[in-house]
């Protein structure tokens, strides 16, 4: 959604912006193009899309300083980079285009990969540990809660007898264990059986949730008086967080109805900008199909 971030962020020249999620870099391009002399800091988990990021902003080598960390973590880079503040931030969450689309990285089962769905392919479990590993409770917990999938009890049984075969190495090999278990699996529908339990796993192997929670409350103490956050999500469990963060840090008093007084002294943090979480518009989603089901929210920090 370039249009509504630029819009939103109202980039302007001499500002700091931080890139939460650089992916492709299309955001960060767009950030710099429209303010000269602005500054951008941008952070990824994903090496490959660093070192894409450093090929697409090499005209503004002079305004980029990018960095291999996770966005919660953005507070420690300004922090080595004595920045302190900003005027504006970009979270892009989820998983990238080309993250799936590269086959050897295990997030989509359209491909025959290994089953891996780090985003950060130099540390922490994969999608394999996972589902060999996980007791079968806390394997239900992870399709139901992160994947909404119904029928995760039955998933999860036929991935305990399986393993107790052989491991689960394989992309095509779990969808086809779930496509197999789920009733009317085998029949063609717009949307494949597995790709619920595929999501869920990629959220618990990268930990996205606790990311969202903790970068963007972290995210709004980084602003200046006046700056911006602004957040794309393209899944409702993020989505919501991020909208009760934003209502929480908007909200003024919370003493009970009954008090004559405002005894707490808690006072709004950020404007919400967006009254309700933005979709894209008819003709990017031809273009970039994904982004139907993209929610963009943003606030502006109060002085």
């Amino acid at each position: 959604m370039p249009r509504e971030v630029i819009a939103l962020l109202q980039p302007c020249s001499g500002g700091i912006y931080l890139d939460g999620t650089l992916g492709g870099a299309g955001h960060s391009r767009l950030i710099l193009e429209a303010a000269p002399q602005a500054r951008l800091v941008g952070i990824d988990r994903d090496r490959a899309a660093l070192a894409r990021a450093e090929e697409v902003l090499s005209s503004w080598q002079d305004r980029v300083s990018l960095h291999h960390r996770t966005f919660d973590q953005a507070a420690e880079v300004l922090a080595e980079l004595e920045i302190g503040g900003l005027d504006g931030m970009l979270l892009d969450l989820g998983v990238s285009s080309h993250q799936l689309d590269t086959a050897e990285r295990g997030f989509s089962f359209r491909f025959d990969a290994p089953l891996d769905m780090r985003m950060d392919g130099s540390a922490g479990q994969t999608a394999a540990d996972l589902v060999n590993e996980l007791p079968e409770e806390e394997l239900v917990r992870i399709f139901f809660q992160y994947g909404e999938e119904r029928y995760s009890r039955r998933i999860v049984r036929a991935i305990l007898k399986r393993r107790q075969e052989q491991p689960i190495s394989r992309t095509g090999e779990l969808a086809e264990l779930i496509r197999n278990v789920i009733p009317g699996g085998r029949k063609p529908t717009r949307i494949d059986p597995a790709t619920r339990v595929f999501q869920a796993l990629r959220i618990a192997v990268n930990q996205e949730l606790e990311q969202v929670e903790q970068g963007v409350s972290r995210g709004i103490e980084l602003l200046k008086p006046g700056g911006r956050l602004v957040v794309i999500s393209f899944h409702s469990l993020e989505d919501r967080i991020v909208k009760h963060i934003f209502r929480a840090q908007a909200k003024g008093c919370i003493c009970p109805p009954r008090m004559p007084m405002c005894q707490c002294g808690k006072q709004p943090v950020v404007e919400i900008l967006t009254r309700k979480g933005m979709k894209a518009q008819a003709d990017e989603i031809d273009v970039n199909p994904r982004s139907r089901s993209a929610v963009l929210r943003a606030v502006s920090r109060l002085g």
